[in-house]
Parts: C-alpha cells; sequence; structure tokens
C-alpha cells in the first residue's frame, strides 16, 4: 500500500497541530487537528486561498453568533437560526468554504454557553495554530518536473506515430492500424493538463505556465488529427498529390521533438500547396474528389502547424528553450 505525500502531511499536521494547542492549554485542542487537515490542499495556492477563507469565515461566524447567541441564548433554536443567517452570508461573500471550520468555532460558543474575552481568544488561538500548521506544511510540494517531461515525451511519440499512419494509409489506401494512440494520446493530454496546472498553482510567486499552455497546444493539435482522421481514410484512390503530402507527414512526424520550429514547415507547405495547384486537372471524379479531400487536409495541416507557430510567437523564449517547447 502506497501512502502519499499528502497523507503523511495531513497526518504530521494534525498531530503537531493539536500537540501544540494541548501544550498551550487551550479547550477544546483537538479541533485545532481538524482545522489543519481541512486546510492541507493539493497545492499551495489552494490551501492559502482555503485558509484565508476559513479566517474570514470564522471571523464572520464569530460576529454572527455574538449577536444571535446574546439575542436568543445558548437554545438548539438559537443555533438553527445563526446558521440560517450565517451560511448565505458565507455564500454572499464567497468563503463559504470556511463553513464546517466555522461550526467548529460556534458549536465551541455553544457547549461552553458563554462568550467571554477568554473563549473567544481560545477558538482564534485554535484557528491560528490549524491554520499556520496547514501553511507550514504545505510549503513543502515535490516538483512535478520530471512526470510532465515524460507526458510530453509520450505524447510527442503518439504524435509521431498518428502521423505516420496517415502516411502509409496516404501512400496504400488502407491501413491495419487499430487507433491505440487516438485513445491514449487523449487521456493522456487530459491527465498532463491537471498536472501541469498543480505544478502552476504550487508557486506562489511568478507564475510559470509553460507546461500548461504546451499541453493545451497539443490539445489543440490533437483536435486537428482528430478531424484529419476521417478525411485519410477515405482517401482511396491513390494520386501523385497525395504521395507528395504523405512525404511531407512524414518528415513532419520525424520532426516532433525539440529544436524545431513550426514556420519552416508552413512555408515548405505553401509551396507545396502552389506545386499541386499548377498541376494538371484531374480526369475523372474519383481523382476531382480525392484532390478536393487533399486540399481540406492540407488547410487542416495549416491550422495543425500554425497553432504550434502562434504558441512560439506569444511565449517567452527563454523559458521556451528551457522547457524544451519547440517541438512541432
Amino acid at each position: 500500500m502506497k501512502i502519499g505525500y499528502r497523507t503523511i502531511k495531513t497526518a504530521i499536521g494534525a498531530g503537531l497541530a493539536i500537540f501544540i494547542a494541548q501544550q498551550l492549554g487551550l479547550a477544546f485542542y483537538a479541533s485545532a487537528g481538524i482545522i489543519t487537515i481541512l486546510c492541507i490542499q493539493v497545492t499551495r495556492r489552494q490551501s492559502i486561498r482555503a485558509a484565508v477563507n476559513r479566517i474570514l469565515a470564522c471571523l464572520l461566524a464569530l460576529v454572527v453568533g455574538i449577536g444571535v447567541f446574546a439575542l436568543f441564548g445558548y437554545h438548539p433554536a438559537a443555533l438553527t437560526l445563526l446558521i440560517l443567517v450565517f451560511l448565505p452570508l458565507a455564500v454572499r461573500f464567497g468563503i463559504q468554504e470556511g463553513f464546517v471550520s466555522s461550526m467548529v468555532v460556534l458549536l465551541h460558543l455553544y457547549s461552553a454557553e458563554r462568550m467571554d474575552a477568554a473563549t473567544i481568544a481560545n477558538e482564534l488561538a485554535l484557528l491560528t495554530i490549524g491554520v499556520g500548521v496547514a501553511l507550514l506544511a504545505n510549503l513543502y510540494m515535490p516538483s512535478m518536473e520530471k512526470e510532465l517531461k515524460a507526458m510530453q515525451a509520450a505524447v510527442e511519440n503518439n504524435f509521431a506515430v498518428i502521423l505516420q499512419e496517415f502516411c502509409y494509409y496516404l501512400r496504400h489506401g488502407q491501413s491495419d492500424w487499430d487507433g491505440r494512440e487516438m485513445i491514449e494520446t487523449e487521456r493522456l493530454l487530459q491527465q498532463a493538463k491537471e498536472l501541469a496546472w498543480r505544478e502552476v498553482e504550487n508557486r506562489i510567486g511568478r507564475r510559470d505556465d509553460t507546461y500548461y499552455q504546451y499541453f493545451v497546444m497539443r490539445e489543440k493539435q490533437f483536435e486537428l488529427l482528430e478531424r484529419m482522421l476521417p478525411i485519410v481514410s477515405t482517401l482511396d484512390v491513390q494520386v501523385p498529390q497525395g504521395h507528395q503530402i504523405a512525404d511531407f507527414l512524414e518528415r513532419l512526424s520525424r520532426a516532433i521533438h525539440p529544436g524545431n520550429t513550426a514556420y519552416r514547415f508552413l512555408d515548405k507547405l505553401r509551396v507545396m500547396r502552389e506545386e499541386i495547384q499548377q498541376t494538371a486537372l484531374p480526369k475523372t471524379r474519383e481523382e476531382f474528389e480525392t484532390r478536393a479531400a487533399l486540399f481540406y487536409l492540407l488547410r487542416e495541416i495549416e491550422r495543425y502547424l500554425f497553432i504550434k507557430h502562434e504558441l512560439g510567437k506569444n511565449s517567452p523564449s527563454k523559458n521556451m528553450e528551457k522547457k524544451d517547447m519547440h517541438a512541432l
């Protein structure tokens, strides 16, 4: 059984928070551990947001609790009214995430049946310890660089295989390819985007979203590959222009690796389109339909390349070189 780092942090953090609260002689000291558990999130940014929301929610709960308990006393009906008043306010201010921890504080006040300065100070101390320990625990977040690089390599390899299969079909008019890479790439891109976004959320200072933007770009390119697939699979009539495009796709498949730029292939694509346009007109209906489908395929290939070209223009070159993101 594998225990994740978040589970370890939660266990240690909860125990440490309870220990600190207990050593300080605070009432309801176990609640410090509950608050720590609630504040430890998947990323640093999520933890900070959770901590801020819980602090604000608890302060709001104290204000509402003081008013309701002062007017109606410590009665179950008063607690019901308190929740009916507090929860809509928390939602209105966007701090409903702190509802559970706020209820912990309010139930302490309800159990103590007093709201003097010492009781309120006790609750604020529990909140401070719980949130503080959670934030300290979340200072450590393992880098996901290795996993992201592996996913990048897997996506690029699948793209190369898909383009090579397109080449084969354009040359032979048939293929026994099962399309496994198409299914695998869709799943892989979704996982990679989620992991890349977690990496972004773990950066407190400068937001380096290079990997995230890369996988978004690949996702857009993959949508085009999905659109190309039915076009290619219907081209069972062999024409010279199809072999030209197959040669181009083969070169493109070999260029899906760091160190290449899309604009060179866009230039080659324009030249090839002009050459095809200058060839003799089709002589049969089948050849005409095939040529029309090939021109549509060329437009999709151009869009595929343009997506990468735009990412290269809009991304800082130093970051792109550092992350090896120049792949086509």
